[in-house]
């Protein structure tokens, strides 16, 4: 299903292999918290979806983790930006800004943290509209 629809967004879209229901597992146990269950059921699929220029639409499953693991926990960025606790990142543009799931209250639309400003704001309503879009625009900047 995840392959088909990004597939039709963007049909040189890369894919890898799959993650199994245990990496899944450990991962959320990982993280403190469950995946949401779109994103789960991709990685099932494919462990992440690669877009044009090679731009991580989709990250691996061991990126989301580390990745949110440090935005949550690095104490330098308090310094920096407003707190992180709240979104699951799971991929990005390619240029510094990244796409997130928000955790609590746990929603299926999709966020972007633009990293010069700190913004947050919506852009997809959930991972299948985030995927059409993202994969569908040629630009880095789709969501502008």
């Amino acid at each position: 299903m995840w392959r088909e629809t990004a597939g039709l967004a963007y049909e040189e879209a890369e894919f890898r292999e799959p993650v199994d229901a245990e990496d899944v597992a450990a991962a959320e146990q990982r993280l403190g918290c469950a995946l949401p269950s779109a994103l789960a059921s991709l990685l099932r699929e494919t462990d992440g979806i690669a877009g044009r220029y090679g731009t991580d639409t989709v990250w691996p499953l061991e990126r989301i983790v580390e990745d949110n693991l440090r935005f949550w926990s690095d104490s330098s960025f308090a310094d920096l930006y407003m707190p992180f606790n709240a979104l699951l990142f799971f991929g990005d543009n390619g240029a510094g800004d990244q796409f997130a799931f928000v955790l609590r209250p746990a929603r299926s639309d999709i966020f972007v943290w633009e990293h010069e400003d700190d913004s947050r704001r919506w852009v997809a309503r959930d991972l299948r509209d985030y995927l059409g879009r993202s994969l569908a625009d040629d630009s880095d900047d789709w969501y502008q």
